[in-house]
């Protein structure tokens, strides 16, 4: 038995690996799965495990109010370090670029554990932005034994960091699964059902540490004018738990004719929002990905994106913060339908839904076949 430990932190991790775990289980004659939840999130990670149904065998319970990231980190590495001491995966397997992929990493190459990175090969150039982010999967670079890259651009960045070309593979993105898995199923009718109905809906989430204080204050700014502007419109925003981001939300579009102000949504209400909305705004990483598979046109609040694909496929759009470069960036998709059309298209530029397949269709080849689990 190949004994693979998959370890996760927040949602946007357990988006793209629950497939990958579920894949694995499947395979009971070849793989012990062990599952790890940090709890870097709580309740967001626990709202995506419960969707596709998955038990973590391990709780670290990291979850601290307004915990600094040498908090979370330290706190991640005295808890993960007895697991690994009496697990003994063959493999650590973990996504992206967040502190408990990254620390994860480190205490599993303290353990001579090879590591296995999903989402392998994003970068911006900027280490300071998007922060941590671009430095956590800068480490991981070094750190991890395979890079399952979802894109060639990806497999190219790891290639100029001095990557050997024999540990990169090109997979795919397993949002593109975890998608397919979703919208097929139906969203029972609640709260969200007069949502997007009867006005244009501009979808929202903004939550990203760089974007704390002036830039946040200039997005909500620019969601009041957005909403000024055109009486058709509606802009529907999931507030994320951070008080850095609720109270200012709250304080300057609680009570806004026509902005609604969610608590986090669980997976499946919130893709099936994104599927029913006319525009997106967003600063998040994964929303870049969902939003071409769903045809969906979106705007980026951020100077750069680790994610170039998505503004090459024509389906996003680099706005940063500015409240006047949103209005006025958005307005125009609002105003010409014919440019509108063109973005709003159906892409998949991250992957064919096989990532999943392929990327456990390594782990047996590397794991069990000719190169030995010590050679990895």
């Amino acid at each position: 038995m190949i004994r693979v430990m998959v370890v996760m932190g927040t949602r946007p991790e357990a988006i793209k690996l629950c497939p990958v775990i579920a894949r694995l289980r499947s395979e009971l004659t070849q793989f012990e799965t062990r599952v790890v939840a940090t709890h870097q999130h709580e309740l967001m990670l626990d709202q995506v495990l419960n969707v596709f149904g998955i038990r973590p065998d391990y709780d670290l319970n990291l979850m601290r109010a307004n915990q600094t990231l040498n908090e979370v980190g330290s706190r991640l590495l005295r808890r993960i370090d007895p697991v690994l001491a009496k697990e003994r995966p063959n493999l650590v397997l973990v996504q992206g670029d967040t502190v408990t992929a990254c620390l994860t990493g480190l205490a599993s190459f303290y353990h001579r554990i090879p590591v296995g990175h999903v989402e392998a090969g994003l970068r911006t150039g900027d280490l300071y932005s998007p922060f941590p982010e671009e430095m956590n999967r800068r480490l991981l670079g070094s750190l991890a034994s395979l890079h399952f890259a979802p894109t060639s651009r990806a497999v190219a960045n790891l290639i100029r960091e001095g990557v050997p070309r024999e540990r990169i593979y090109l997979t795919g993105n397993t949002v593109v699964e975890a998608l397919h898995t979703i919208l097929s199923r139906e969203l029972a009718a609640g709260d969200l059902a007069h949502l997007g109905r009867e006005r244009r809906m501009i979808l929202v989430t903004a939550h990203r540490r760089e974007n704390f204080g002036s830039p946040l204050r200039d997005i909500c700014l620019a969601l009041q004018e957005l909403v000024e502007r055109n009486p058709d419109v509606e802009v529907v925003y999931p507030v994320h738990s951070n008080p850095n981001v609720r109270n200012m939300v709250f304080k300057l579009l609680g009570r806004k004719p026509r902005i609604h102000l969610l608590d986090p949504l669980d997976y499946v209400r919130f893709v099936h929002l994104m599927s029913r909305s006319t525009l997106i705004l967003t600063d998040s990483g994964g929303i870049q990905e969902e939003a071409p598979y769903l045809g969906k046109p979106v705007l980026i609040l951020r100077r750069e994106t680790e994610r170039p694909e998505v503004l090459e496929a024509g389906i996003g759009e680099l706005v940063g913060t500015d409240t006047k470069a949103i209005v006025e960036t958005a307005q125009r998709l609002l105003d010409d339908a014919e440019q509108y059309k063109q973005r709003a298209r159906v892409a998949s530029p991250f992957g064919d839904g096989l990532a999943t397949e392929r990327i456990v269709k390594i782990l047996l080849e590397r794991l069990n076949g000719d190169i030995t689990r010590e050679n990895l």
